[in-house]
Parts: C-alpha cells; sequence; structure tokens
C-alpha cells in the first residue's frame, strides 16, 4: 500500500506568503505532481516548468535542449525517490521567464490509505496572475488594482479579466478539480 505525503507548497518572495498543504500518493511521479501543483496553485498550465532537487533538474527533456542528459526525466521519477524523507525540501519553478519559484515542504509521511486523488487541506490566498512579470510586476500590479486613481488602475483589471481578489482561496473548488487527478 503506497504511502501518503503531506506537501506544504509556499511560492517564494510574496508576502504575505500564498500557500497551499495537500496530501497525494507517494508513488506518483514528479510529472503527476506537477499536475497536482498547477490545480492546488491555480496556475494555467501555459509555461514550461522543472523541479530542483538539490543539484538534479527534473523536466520533460526536449531534443532542442542543449544540455539534453543533464535534465533527468520527470515522468520517470517517483516523489518516494527524490524526497524520501519528512522535512526534505525541493523546488518547483514554474514559468521560466518570470520565474516562480515555489518550496516544497514533505510535512509528513503517513501510511497509504484508499485515497485515490489528491486532496488540499489547507491553503492562503491567490496566486499571481499569469505573465505579470514575477514578483516585482505582481508587486506593481497589485499596487495599480488597489489604487482607483493609479494611471494603470483600469488596464490592470481589464487585463486581469475585469477583478482580481489576491485574497481568494477556494478549497472546495480546488479540490473539486483535484478529484479529477487519478
Amino acid at each position: 500500500m503506497p504511502v501518503i505525503y503531506q506537501l506544504k507548497i509556499t511560492l517564494d518572495g510574496i508576502k504575505p506568503p500564498i500557500w497551499r498543504r495537500i496530501q497525494v500518493r507517494g508513488d506518483i511521479s514528479l510529472f503527476k505532481l506537477y499536475k497536482i501543483i498547477q490545480v492546488a496553485m491555480g496556475w494555467e498550465d501555459y509555461h514550461l516548468h522543472q523541479f530542483i532537487v538539490g543539484e538534479d533538474y527534473y523536466a520533460i527533456p526536449s531534443p532542442e535542449d542543449p544540455w539534453p542528459m543533464e535534465t533527468k526525466n520527470e515522468k520517470r521519477s517517483k516523489l518516494i525517490k527524490v524526497a524520501p524523507a519528512e522535512k526534505a525540501k525541493f523546488v518547483y519553478e514554474y514559468d521560466l521567464g518570470d520565474s516562480w519559484y515555489h518550496e516544497i515542504l514533505v510535512e509528513k509521511i503517513s501510511p497509504g490509505g484508499e485515497q485515490e486523488h489528491p486532496i488540499c487541506l489547507a491553503g492562503k490566498r491567490s496566486r499571481p496572475p499569469e505573465d505579470c512579470g514575477g514578483i516585482g510586476g505582481y508587486y506593481e500590479f497589485l499596487e495599480a488594482i488597489r489604487d482607483p486613481k493609479h494611471p494603470d488602475h483600469e488596464d490592470m483589471l481589464t487585463w486581469a479579466g475585469g477583478d482580481f481578489d489576491p485574497e481568494r482561496f477556494d478549497m472546495e473548488e480546488i479540490n473539486r478539480l483535484l478529484s479529477k487527478i487519478k
């Protein structure tokens, strides 16, 4: 029976923090973990990503990669192998341009059960909008949408789809979407 990992995923460099606590099976691939993180954080999967575990990089190797032998295949790499113990930490980077680094902490490893899909246990705040320009761009975006007199206020709200609530966190919706991942 597979073990269950409790992971805390925290978006680096943002205050107050944006984070999620999830439970996943330890025998999942890093490729599946990437899919889970996309849903849990609310990203839209528009960009490349990679995992960084110590000195090792995991992604989907590309024939166009100038250093293909240096990237390990995330589809063949299991969570239980790259983070075998509690308190292990590694990084998930999303959008290699904006460089959204997520610290992943293994909080707990428990005996397996009948858990068929990942679940979100807790979290805080909404992730930044896609393509907002990294941490600096996100803070500029927040400044503009919070001040109706800011010269970019209307443009930024329109670009974000009409509204954006940085405090929004909908665990029920996240779990509904995670329930589709087997």
